[in-house]
């Protein structure tokens, strides 16, 4: 199916309307996995020509995505990766899990953004960025469809090397589903349970019966605060 290919119109805009001089495109892997981190990739592009083919990575082959990602990390101004681990993400939630990526990822630029552009509609960035959101950013914005690429590959690259190298992660499968729900990732949950590497705050955990007593249940900080105070009844 035909795609009208990404622009600089929106990183124009903000030029223009803000002064800023530094602009960059984030985007992000993972959030709906449920083993392996969500990784955020910050790309900083200038106003140069993309490289042909460029376009948001899920609608991309891997192969081309393959091809195409060390293509971009040459060409990109500078670009930089983040990521919060399961561990985070069960604690603090994945909104704020990909907060904390995503200022890891802005903070690793050589150079801190004047604007960033966020692809989707809900800024989970904040203060003290300036940021502008995006939906279908990764298909509309240059920077913001070069980070998308950057950070699936790298991010598919991991989970594939993480299967292969551990004994525990083997059966999931994790070369093809990157940590995503897919038939022999669910089987080999059901039969081993969840690995180091699982979230274990996530609602699969609900349909397996052996292993939901390892779901993690986390309260909402006021919550948390109360109980330590010894106003709420809770027990664990």
């Amino acid at each position: 199916m035909p795609y009208e290919p990404p622009t600089h119109t929106v990183e124009r805009s903000l030029r223009a309307t803000t002064g800023a001089r530094t602009v960059a495109g984030v985007d992000e892997v993972g959030r709906g996995a449920w083993a392996g981190p969500v990784t955020v990739c910050a790309a900083v592009t200038g106003l140069r020509r993309p490289p042909e083919g460029l376009t948001d990575s899920k609608l991309l082959t891997p192969r081309r995505r393959a091809e195409l990602e060390p293509v971009l990390r040459g060409w990109v101004t500078a670009h930089a990766l983040g990521e919060a681990s399961p561990q985070e993400i069960d604690d603090l939630g994945m909104t704020a899990a990909l907060r904390l990526a995503a200022v890891r990822a802005l903070e690793g630029l050589p150079v801190r953004p004047d604007a960033v552009i966020l692809d989707g509609k809900h800024d989970y960035l904040g203060a003290p960025w300036k940021v502008r959101t995006v939906i279908k950013g990764d298909q509309s914005c240059i920077a913001v469809a070069a980070a998308s690429v950057i950070a699936k590959v790298h991010r598919d690259r991991m989970m594939a090397e993480l299967g292969a190298a551990s004994a525990d992660c083997a059966d999931f499968a994790f070369e093809a589903n990157a940590g995503y729900p897919s038939p022999v990732h669910r089987a080999a949950l059901e039969q081993r349970g969840p690995s180091a590497h699982h979230r274990l705050s996530w609602a699969y955990l609900d349909a397996l019966p052996r292993w939901q007593h390892l779901k993690k249940v986390r309260i909402s900080a006021e919550a948390a605060a109360l109980e330590s105070g010894g106003q709420l009844g809770f027990e664990f």
